[in-house]
């Protein structure tokens, strides 16, 4: 009987793993917390013989995690891929979202999206190396630090560390119930400014030009580009501007998300969106930005390995169903776009990502990370 199956699994001794990084706080633009999950996820792979490599990205961000498990065999083998880095700011922990375990629901910044599947993927490995056997393929382990920042840093590496893999499986959160990911829509991401003219908003409003006034005409026209029926969402999520109560503002800036089902989509929105001015005299905009992931599309290659995921989820004793296409992007986007068969949201169930109900749930322990291992020792 199959490995997998028959290996007992320390849901306990997992969560626990889970629970040291997740009580490291590290939102995407805090390397030094970045790189002390990236220490203690190196840590777990000693004595397994795998060789771990760091990258430096900028000054900014945390490094890259690459682990090579089998590092004396070449050729093309499976990429596991996850990412270090939260939304939640330090401090969450202390606050709105403190760890917490609440019957099968455990709480945490990051615990779901996805460090929790980022230990599911390292227990399954070190299961086998325990065990003393080898995989079919070799296994690499590629840990990013930008994945929340759109991978602007870690996308180079993602794809030259895919070129020549045959498959790829990325630890991001099962969705509603332990469904697996197969489609994902396409991410774009956009910065505007507008600039005007100050002034004292008492005594000499009219010598002024608010750019706070001119980009609330823009943020309408951006949630008025928002198309259910085709699939096209916008959403204006940060907004800055003004120095004063009493100022008319000279300054304001946005950050603009976009997402797209395909790239005829992603192409019209992105001149819409760098077309965009306001009406109004003496105000002048500047707008940045572009598609930062193509959409991640269920093709036959991935039909394929998921019929594969899906015999393997079989023996264990569960069903594994296809989510339909979601809306946030993974870095599995670039890899389904180079054409590698690639499977999505293997990590752990639960729900709230990015936000403070934020949770995983125990029980998805044990049947993930059988099928995370499953993967590992079947495919070929």
């Amino acid at each position: 009987m199959a490995s997998f199956l028959t290996d007992a699994v320390d849901s306990e001794a997992i969560l626990a793993d889970i629970r040291a990084i997740v009580e490291i706080e590290s939102p995407s633009r805090h390397a030094a917390g970045v790189n002390r999950v990236l220490e203690f996820i190196q840590s777990q792979f000693a004595g397994t013989g795998a060789v771990c490599e760091c990258e430096k990205t900028t000054n900014a961000l945390g490094d890259i995690l690459r682990v090579r498990c089998d590092p004396a065999r070449s050729g093309g083998g499976i990429l596991v891929l996850s990412h270090m880095d939260t939304v939640h700011p330090v401090g969450t922990l202390a606050g709105k979202l403190a760890y917490r375990r609440e019957g099968d629901r455990v709480y945490g910044p990051g615990i779901y999206d996805m460090k929790g599947g980022l230990m599911l993927a390292v227990a399954a490995f070190r299961r086998i190396a325990q065990a003393g056997r080898r995989t079919k393929l070799p296994i690499t382990f590629l840990f990013t630090s930008d994945e929340e920042l759109s991978s602007l840093a870690s996308r180079s590496v993602i794809e030259h560390e895919a070129r020549g893999k045959r498959y790829v499986l990325v630890t991001e959160p099962a969705r509603n119930g332990g469904k697996i990911v197969t489609a994902r829509k396409g991410v774009g991401a956009f910065v505007i400014r507008t600039k005007g003219k100050p002034a004292h908003a008492g005594r000499d409003p009219g010598q002024g030009r608010s750019a706070i006034a001119a980009m609330a005409e823009i943020v309408l026209a951006i949630e008025a580009m928002a198309d259910a029926a085709r699939g096209i969402t916008t959403n204006v999520g940060l907004i800055q501007g003004g120095t004063a109560r009493n100022t008319i503002p000279e300054e304001c800036a946005i950050e603009v998300d976009l997402r797209f089902r395909d790239m005829g989509s992603a192409n019209e929105m992105e001149g819409k969106i760098k077309a965009l001015k306001s009406s109004r005299e003496g105000i002048e905009t500047m707008v940045t930005g572009k598609i930062t992931r193509p959409p991640f599309e269920r093709e036959g290659a991935v039909e394929l390995l998921f019929e594969k995921a899906a015999a393997i989820a079989k023996e264990i004793g569960f069903a594994l169903v296809s989510a339909p296409r979601t809306g946030g992007g993974s870095d599995g986007n670039f890899t389904v776009a180079m054409g590698i068969p690639t499977l999505d949201g293997l990590g752990v169930d639960g729900d709230g990502a990015h936000t403070n109900h934020e949770h995983m749930l125990i029980s998805s322990i044990e049947p993930r990370t059988r099928l995370l291992q499953g993967l590992m020792e079947r495919l070929e």
